[in-house]
């Protein structure tokens, strides 16, 4: 499920314009919602499935709730927030969908934003999207930012760094960009994680739903196109330049940034320094979300090997599993829409140490996934939040914070509940 449902099913013609989608897109939402509830009233397990993907899809029973946490709400009036990041003073940054650079100072949202942002194409899910310190900065004061840029015509997923002084970026430069322009507002990817050798990892989308075409083919073709960036995990030197061991530098019909592959929608990106594991949660098509365990050079499958259904109903693809694609560690069907990933190592809840904490857009809850010491899932909880949850990070001080994608959005600590 998109983090924006889909209006792309609507249009029965490309000559419609993107004014009709956007207004078309409220109705589309409520004949989403209504789907899943029809689909959801029919089954024995009414929500909040998980599926393991060796077997064909079998429902059980609902996800039990996480009860040892309680919610502080610590700043208000976030606009669309997107992505957070600590300082090493324990500032806080997070970008707002929009456009804008925030920061919370001693706990309070400073009501001047940080000045030296790119301009950004704010539409649909597009805008300005995660954000990432250096894993130096302390030294070198580099941040980066992606970010959608380009025209609801033509656009791109982008990288920029920049020097930040406590109050404004400078030097602001682009180091990526996504190798082909697309239509239309969706599927930006656009989460960063750091690896030990100081490289990093993005996220790509593969552009959009149906009927949105790149080359005269559906444009989610081009997550199986190893030509393209779109639909992939790209892996960079902090300087934007191609690390020479990725895993299709040498091969001449493959773009060299290209880490991995087959991806829809990967909103949720994390690398866990204890197990060296690296995880990503991804976005299915009505139904289909996955969390991933991610490796160099494999193909996760999207979009010939998927548990997803067109919005306009129907199987995307008959195959479930396949020999040299990945299989999902988790699935969800109906979708959680699922935003925001965490590996958490810290000392606030450490019996929780080495799982993975995921957010939920339509779910509107924070998932609690046990993880044993070999990276098997052993069960999950569920956190109600309440509202779009986009985005999920272990603090600096341990606890765990929680961004809500709203107008009016939060940033929200979870505390061990009080015995």
């Amino acid at each position: 499920m998109d983090s924006e449902p889909s209006v792309s099913f609507l249009l029965t013609m490309k000559a419609l314009t993107s004014d009709f989608i956007q207004k078309a897109e409220f109705a589309l939402i409520v004949l989403l919602f209504a789907g899943c509830a029809s689909l959801v009233s029919q089954s024995p397990a009414k929500n909040n499935l998980t599926e393991t993907a060796s077997a064909e899809i079998k429902p059980v029973s609902d996800v039990p709730p996480a009860e040892n946490f309680r919610q502080v709400t610590v700043v208000t009036g976030l606009e669309n927030p997107w992505g957070m990041a600590w300082l090493p003073n324990g500032e806080i940054l997070i970008t707002e969908r929009p456009g804008r650079l925030r920061i919370v100072r001693n706990g309070k949202l400073d009501p001047t934003p940080i000045t030296g942002v790119p301009p950004v194409l704010a539409v649909s899910q597009g805008g300005l999207l995660d954000i990432s310190l250096h894993p130096n900065f302390a030294k070198n004061r580099l941040i980066y930012l992606t970010y959608a840029h380009g025209t609801e015509r033509a656009n791109k997923t982008r990288v920029a760094r920049a020097t930040f002084d406590g109050k404004a970026l400078k030097n602001l430069q682009v180091i990526f960009e996504v190798s082909q322009a697309k239509p239309g507002g969706q599927h930006f990817g656009s989460r960063m994680t750091w690896l030990p050798d100081n490289k990093m990892l993005v996220s790509i989308g593969d552009g959009g739903n149906p009927p949105t075409q790149l080359n005269g083919e559906l444009i989610r073709k081009q997550a199986q196109n190893l030509k393209s960036h779109l639909g992939k995990i790209v892996r960079l030197n902090d300087d934007g330049t191609i690390p020479k061991d990725n895993p299709f530098v040498t091969n001449k019909n493959a773009e060299p940034a290209v880490w991995s592959y087959g991806h829809r929608n990967i909103q949720g990106l994390t690398f866990d320094p204890i197990s060296q594991k690296v995880w990503s949660s991804e976005h299915g098509s009505r139904g289909g979300d996955e969390i991933n365990q991610i490796q160099p050079g494999k193909n996760y499958g999207w979009a010939v090997v998927t548990y997803s259904q067109e919005y306009t109903g129907g199987k995307i693809s008959s195959e479930r599993s396949r020999a040299g694609i990945v299989d999902p560690k988790v699935i969800w069907t109906p979708s959680i829409a699922p935003s925001g990933l965490s590996v958490y190592n810290g000392d606030k809840f450490p019996q929780y140490k080495g799982d993975l904490f995921a957010g939920g857009l339509v779910s509107q809850d924070v998932r609690h996934i046990d993880v044993d010491a070999n990276g098997n899932i052993i069960s999950q909880r569920s956190l109600n939040i309440g509202q779009r949850v986009r985005d999920i990070r272990q603090g600096a001080d341990g606890f765990l914070y929680v961004l809500t994608d709203e107008q009016e959005g939060q940033l929200i600590r979870l505390e061990p509940s009080k015995s």
